[in-house]
């Protein structure tokens, strides 16, 4: 999905990046190993940039949920928000890195129900915190903790959130070209 306005702003390198942008530019290629498409738009708001790497990098390292289950939260927020370029990119994490089982992925790519019970309640929950704005009803809250998770983790859900909003709606905005690394694992749907 794109914004029917495109953004009329460059995709910046570390070459051509200016003083606020490249220290930002450097912080994301050492955190990820090279600048994606997505950050070199990003970054001509080195605020955004830098919050969106701030945050993703807490949610990663602390927010209590296993590898796997962190995809999910991420790939959940990202085709609800209709992201072809983050659906791609956490497509080809699950699947390469964070080892989101197969039937799983293929659940949350193609909107079919997740055959995991406990990785089924977090992606309604966290699909239930963005479809409701935050504002989930008690029995939300209770099925979610019920699976086994904690109030806390719905906290690190609205991290998240924040952090997939930040990029969802910077790639609609900016158009974003999804990169060679993640085209193999692009949904078409989501467009």
């Amino acid at each position: 999905m794109t914004a029917d306005y495109r953004l009329n702003l460059p995709h910046h390198t570390l070459d051509g990046a200016d003083a606020d942008q490249r220290p930002v530019l450097e912080k994301a290629k050492a955190q990820v190993g090279f600048i994606p498409n997505m950050y070199a738009g990003m970054v001509n708001s080195p605020g955004l940039l830098e919050t969106y790497l701030d945050g993703y990098a807490r949610f990663r390292a602390s927010s209590g949920f296993t590898v796997p289950e962190q995809e999910v939260v991420f790939l959940v927020i990202s085709r609800f928000n209709g992201c072809s370029y983050c659906m791609a990119a956490h497509s080809m994490i699950a699947a390469m890195k964070s080892k989101v089982p197969a039937d799983t992925l293929e659940a949350i790519r193609s909107g079919t129900p997740i055959p995991d019970p406990k990785l089924a309640a977090l992606a309604a929950f966290t699909e239930r915190m963005v479809e409701s704005r935050g504002l989930p009803d008690r029995a939300d809250a209770e099925a979610f903790l019920a699976a086994g998770y904690t109030d806390r983790h719905i906290l690190e859900i609205v991290l998240a959130i924040a952090v997939k909003t930040l990029s969802n709606y910077s790639n609609h905005l900016l158009h974003t070209e999804v990169d060679g690394m993640f085209a193999g694992y692009r949904l078409e749907a989501a467009e």
